[in-house]
């Protein structure tokens, strides 16, 4: 490890690269092109800078000047539906957090951990976050690169040489910023997540992706993974000699006073108090036992938390702790870089999305006209959404320890109330998974094994 950091470049010479870090990162048109099928062009999005476009490193947040929230916006009202949905176990237990201009207006439980033995949610209950934990990994990472430890288009192979693709050229050409954004380049969506259901470990798992289909250069498409996505949890271990769950901790947990967060199985289970996970049975909710399996990639899905710690983590996100997180490092992390308009479906999104991109480790939406900085994970029994809005300086959270949709029209409600947007009934409307989930899930499952678009399971 020493050997390969001894050549990095003095502190001005750093920040003159960081300077130039994103557009070498995002253009890659001087790359001598492979011979792949070409990956369909993005669609530019609205109202802010294109994601198919080179970006300038960002020195400030997108919008610094804040509007109010609109008139009506109702904390109190917010934390009443949150409570009807937990009445006659609609859904067993939720939690919810808002903070807005560094402060926290809302951070409380809902329903109870278990329907066999219940117990209030209150807002230190812990929750999976599944797919929420790749904000986390995007930031981890982006402290290293403030740190001068990493680059954002530092090679992959070059900090986990085990690291292989179909094609040795672009193996060696995958980046950093390319495994946040979700631009490997693999043709199938969320590769291998069957075997990770299947109990196979991570590191046999992410070895086959050597032999996974590409679909286009490194850096010039999207498709969601979590096995590749993982693999940031590695290059983090070689830049630092820490393990991804102790870096986090060190750098994100403990300096934020997420005092409840933890990382895998065992950080849950030793939770002073956790949600079981529920699923559907014929007789109402039935609670389980967390599933080990997407806690193998924590990265992609490792974290858990409560409604406080996540307070603190959005108040940490619309850049409040500039002591732990700089806002040039936050404007780098949620600014937009390859679109997916996939994601611009039926229910809310088809309503209120205009355009969805692709950040670091964040989704990006033009909702309305107004940019909102966006996640969503699902693991068995267990949901979750979580939402910034920078020009009105606002963060929500929602987690709830169940299978069912129904909680996720209420962020959609809270957006709608802070933007002054005409309402709608969005927690009376039905609502499939894929809204919830984002990805497509109508793909047909390869036959090799090498994607899992229908796995209930999934982060996404």
């Amino acid at each position: 490890m020493k050997d390969r950091l001894d050549w990095r470049p003095s502190r001005s010479i750093r920040i003159g690269l960081l300077g130039l870090l994103l557009p070498l990162t995002l253009s890659s048109t001087a790359q001598t092109p492979l011979n792949w099928k070409p990956a369909a062009k993005p669609v530019p999005a609205a109202r802010y800078a294109s994601p198919a476009q080179p970006l300038a490193y960002r020195t400030n947040l997108a919008d610094q000047r804040v509007l109010p929230l609109a008139q009506g916006f109702d904390v109190a009202a917010f934390e009443e539906m949150a409570n009807a949905l937990t009445m006659g176990q609609r859904v067993p237990g939720m939690a919810m957090a808002i903070v807005q201009n560094g402060r926290v207006l809302s951070a409380r439980g809902y329903g109870v951990t278990d329907v066999s033995s219940p117990q209030a949610v209150d807002g230190h209950t812990v929750f999976r976050l599944a797919s929420l934990s790749k904000a986390f990994a995007g930031t981890m990472t982006g402290l290293l690169v403030n740190d001068g430890s990493l680059r954002w288009d530092s090679k992959v192979h070059d900090y986990v040489p085990g690291f292989q693709l179909s094609d040795p050229m672009a193996t060696k050409r995958v980046t950093v910023a390319d495994l946040l954004s979700h631009r490997v380049g693999l043709q199938s969506h969320n590769a291998y997540d069957k075997d990770i259901e299947a109990n196979v470990d991570y590191y046999g798992v992410s070895q086959k992706l050597a032999y996974a289909p590409l679909s286009c250069s490194p850096g010039q498409c999207y498709n969601y993974q979590n096995v590749a996505f993982s693999l940031i949890g590695d290059v983090v271990f070689a830049a630092t000699g820490s393990f991804y769950d102790q870096a986090v901790d060190r750098r994100i947990f403990k300096p934020l006073g997420m005092n409840d967060a933890s990382i895998g199985l065992t950080g849950i289970e030793s939770s002073a108090r956790w949600a079981r996970p529920h699923v559907r049975s014929r007789n109402g909710w039935v609670s389980l036992m967390p599933k080990p399996t997407y806690y193998r990639l924590p990265p992609a899905a490792g974290v858990n938390a409560s409604a406080s710690d996540m307070a603190q983590w959005l108040i940490a996100q619309t850049g409040h702790r500039t002591d732990v997180l700089p806002a040039p490092l936050l404007a780098t992390l949620q600014a937009p870089i390859i679109a997916t308009p996939g994601e611009i479906r039926r229910g809310w999104r088809r309503e209120r999305v205009n355009s969805a991109s692709y950040a670091l480790g964040w989704r990006v939406f033009d909702y309305a006209g107004r940019q909102v900085v966006f996640h969503a994970g699902a693991v068995q029994g267990y949901r979750g959404l979580m939402a910034l809005v920078p020009e009105r300086d606002l963060g929500i959270a929602i987690l709830w320890n169940s299978d069912s949709n129904l909680p996720s029209g209420l962020l959609p409600t809270i957006l709608d109330r802070a933007m002054g947007l005409p309402a709608q009934q969005w927690l009376d409307t039905p609502i499939g998974s894929d809204l919830l989930l984002v990805e497509s899930t109508d793909a047909p499952d390869d036959e090799s094994g090498t994607s899992a678009t229908k796995a209930a399971a999934g982060p996404k």
